[in-house]
């Protein structure tokens, strides 16, 4: 056993008082699997953990509902990075317990869900979206341990197109 700063007890692997804090402040959190790239995903903080929820209908993760392990970065008050963790990741499945007490918490903390919690519970089971429970597995990286550049990432390749708008006016223009 280690004490609170440490990250582990007799029930397994815990964050240490700063990404205890985090996470419960946190609503986005960037998260890189195997070394790609970090993305900013929805999430809700629970019981000591993160849960990220991807799929169809859902936001993209790419290879998150597959990995075992995670990078998490996350923001403090002030906007800025405070902490990078390695994270634990465990994928809920419908029908077991842990779903069926978990699931419905955080189909509750969803903004702007379409429907009742009830439904889009439902939903993610039908779907086979990824509920993952993603739990801080070792040190993180705090102040002078981060990266000191940006971390961007350079815009990556899309189709769309950005449609030209029409100049501004303030006043109707007559034509004569």
């Amino acid at each position: 056993m280690r004490d609170n700063a440490g990250v582990t007890d007799e029930d397994g692997p815990r964050g240490t008082p700063l990404v205890d804090e985090a996470m419960k402040k946190a609503a986005v959190a960037w998260v890189s699997v195997a070394g790609g790239p970090a993305l900013a995903l929805w999430c809700a903080p629970l019981e000591g953990a993160l849960f990220v929820v991807s799929g169809r209908g859902e936001q993209a993760a790419p290879g998150l509902a597959d990995a075992a392990e995670a990078q998490v970065t996350l923001r403090g008050d002030h906007g800025g990075r405070i902490v990078t963790w390695p994270a634990q990741v465990t994928r809920l499945r419908p029908g077991t317990e842990e779903w069926d007490a978990t699931a419905p918490l955080v189909a509750g903390k969803r903004l702007n869900a379409p429907g009742p919690t009830a439904d889009l519970v439902a939903r993610w089971a039908a779907d086979d979206c990824a509920v993952n429970r993603l739990a801080p597995a070792g040190e993180p990286l705090t102040g002078a341990d981060l990266p000191a550049d940006a971390q961007a990432e350079t815009p990556r390749d899309t189709p769309a197109v950005r449609a030209t708008r029409k100049p501004f006016r303030l006043h109707r223009v007559r034509r004569r």
